[in-house]
């Protein structure tokens, strides 16, 4: 049995949340440039200490990572391609777990570097507008473009929608970040799921974008998947989501409103915890489909099949929107900067970003208006 060990650096760049391992990143360059040389010069090392290092992974491992032949490209073994779709594999699974751990760190390394900085702790349904997002406060916070009460630190930690509000309501964070089908309306999922962990007047609503729901489906959708009718009647294997999760609540939504059965999709129980999971299930072979949004899709080589539309939402208690930290991040949402990158990430627009919104007209559940007692004669 092979045993981790786990290092991080400190650094200025954005990058995502990741653990790198060398070896992985030598198959893939071999793999991807098709040749030991081509795959040194991708990763800006010498062709012989690309080769020591495969010797030396393969003396390490028991197994050749490598075949070439004369006048052939160089092709990963069986072993190899094994190795790296494990790793991939798992930092797709792990991912909220290791944005979790980042979160954790960088939140002590900002109190440490300056005890002035407004530190935001958000629990939310897994989105890659706000790891986008957070990318660009701390970018704006390395290059002094905040000061004074505007300087903000972002530590998001992703878990389900209904874990994020209930997080909020237990005073494990002070905002929450959770999504809804646009236009769902009374009578239905969604409200069942929110409406008992949300209350007017204690809670307030903040905008920050709509995105797309769809499926996610290999380059070239062999199976020629274009709905949900089209999984149920093709038994296409499907990744879901995790219980909890908000793209769970939306899947089973768009189910009812086709007349469509959970029983009746092949792989309902096979469940992953975030977007890239499900991302990477489909990129693996190991399923056809599944729920997700396109930024995710895309990052995995995906194709796209768009379902719906639905509005993500900030929200925190209405005690807090008068704390400086909510206030700078309120800011923040509406900064020409961000609104100009956040259209940049596929599949999403900026809506109502920074916005304290009616919770009535977000979710319409909430009915203010009573029918009039009539008068007794």
């Amino acid at each position: 049995m092979h045993r981790l060990q786990l290092h991080y650096t400190l650094s200025q760049d954005s990058s995502p949340a990741q653990v790198r391992n060398p070896l992985i990143d030598l198959l893939q360059a071999v793999s991807s440039q098709g040749s030991i040389s081509g795959g040194a010069r991708a990763l800006g090392l010498s062709y012989r200490h690309v080769w020591g290092e495969l010797k030396r992974w393969e003396n390490e491992l028991g197994n050749e990572l490598v075949v070439w032949e004369k006048g052939q490209s160089a092709r990963l073994t069986t072993f190899g391609n094994k190795l790296m779709w494990a790793e991939r594999q798992a930092q797709a699974r792990l991912s909220p777990q290791i944005e979790a751990l980042r979160a954790e760190l960088e939140r002590s390394y900002a109190l440490a570097f300056d005890d002035s900085v407004h530190v935001v702790t958000l629990y939310a349904s897994h989105d890659d507008a706000l790891s986008s997002l957070r990318e660009h406060a701390l970018k704006r916070e390395t290059l002094a473009l905040d000061s004074g009460p505007g300087r903000l630190h972002l530590d998001i930690r992703f878990t389900g929608s209904v874990d994020a509000i209930r997080a909020l309501n237990e005073g494990r964070c002070v905002m929450a970040g959770f999504h809804t089908l646009l236009g769902s309306g009374k009578k239905t999922l969604t409200e069942r799921t929110y409406k008992p962990l949300l209350q007017p007047g204690q809670h307030k609503i903040i905008g920050f974008a709509q995105r797309t729901q769809g499926l996610m489906v290999a380059r070239g959708n062999p199976r020629d998947v274009h709905s949900l009718q089209d999984v149920v009647l093709r038994r296409v294997r499907f990744a879901n989501r995790t219980l909890g999760s908000g793209t769970r609540v939306v899947l089973d939504e768009l189910l009812a409103q086709a007349n469509l059965l959970a029983s009746e999709v092949n792989g309902y129980d096979h469940t992953e915890p975030s977007h890239a999971a499900v991302a990477q299930a489909v990129a693996a072979g190991q399923c056809d489909a599944g729920m997700g949004i396109a930024a995710a899709a895309q990052q995995a080589g995906l194709d796209f099949v768009p379902l719906a539309e639905e509005q993500y939402h900030l929200v925190c208690l209405k005690s807090a929107l008068a704390q400086p930290g909510i206030g700078a991040l309120r800011q923040l949402l509406q900064t020409p900067q961000w609104l100009g990158q956040i259209a940049k990430v596929p599949g999403y627009s900026a809506q109502y970003s920074g916005q304290v919104r009616s919770m009535r007209k977000v979710l319409p559940w909430w009915d203010y208006r009573h029918s009039k007692t009539p008068a007794s004669s």
